[in-house]
């Protein structure tokens, strides 16, 4: 269908997974095919635009926590020029686009605008990066939930109170820490005041991706792993018992292991 054929602004937005093509669901691969502008985000694999016809128009509109990124307005305003001129506009983010990925505030800017909004889900990093270690975000016997937190605030917004967390992760829940790596020292602190210094904990990066890495090792050492093992964004933290036996496991290539 061409561009002319559509008879109302549309904005669909899609989560590209954590970087693996295998990991994209049908219904994602289908709006890709069809979509005529594609907005992708700095984290969405290469490998997911294989699914693009030729003719479309491919914007990289970069958003990654620390870097340099695409003002968020601009991106908002962009969508909303293309769906209005009867571009069938794909917004292609990392992850699942409602999991840190901001895209509560996308459908809300471009709803107020008379833009019809369609969503589609991906698998988020959180997920991807706990199943790369062939442990569960739930076990029956370890933690009877989950919590997803970033540990990338607002600007001059709260901070999440890790204290608190830690006290919840005690009760049996796991953590999934998002964008917490430039503030490992900071959040194992406050970790701390609820939570054994033995408490087993996972870092990885790239997760699902042909050179992702990972470490795995102890709440007291958080700080000092990612250090000596030089772990950076994009990066998962993983705290809670559903890591116990990890480190008897054999290791593969890519990963670290603290005794």
């Amino acid at each position: 269908m061409t561009p002319a054929a559509v008879t109302r602004p549309v904005v669909t937005l899609v989560g590209a997974g954590p970087g693996d093509p295998e990991l994209l669901t049908v219904k994602a691969v289908r709006a890709i095919r069809a979509a005529t502008v594609l907005l992708v985000d700095d984290l969405v694999g290469e490998g997911v635009l294989r699914y693009a016809r030729r003719s479309t128009r491919i914007v990289r509109v970069g958003k990654r926590g620390g870097c340099a990124s695409t003002p968020q307005a601009f991106i908002e305003k962009l969508m909303a020029a293309e769906a209005l001129k009867g571009e069938r506009v794909v917004r292609l983010k990392g992850g699942d686009p409602f999991v840190f990925g901001r895209g509560g505030e996308e459908v809300e800017h471009l709803r107020k605008l008379g833009i019809e909004v369609t969503v589609v889900n991906g698998i988020t990093s959180g997920l991807a990066a706990v199943t790369s270690l062939n442990v569960p975000l739930t076990h029956r016997d370890h933690a009877h939930g989950v919590i997803f937190v970033t540990g990338h605030a607002k600007e001059h917004g709260r901070s999440p109170d890790w204290a608190t967390l830690a006290a919840a992760a005690a009760q049996g829940l796991t953590l999934v820490i998002y964008m917490g790596v430039a503030q490992a020292g900071h959040l194992q602190q406050g970790l701390l005041e609820g939570l054994g210094r033995s408490t087993p904990i996972a870092v990885v990066q790239h997760a699902s991706l042909p050179h992702q890495r990972h470490a795995v090792g102890t709440l007291g050492d958080l700080a000092g792993l990612i250090e000596r093992e030089g772990l950076g964004s994009p990066a998962i933290i993983v705290v809670g018992d559903v890591l116990q036996g990890l480190a008897s496991l054999p290791l593969e290539r890519g990963a670290t292991r603290v005794a």
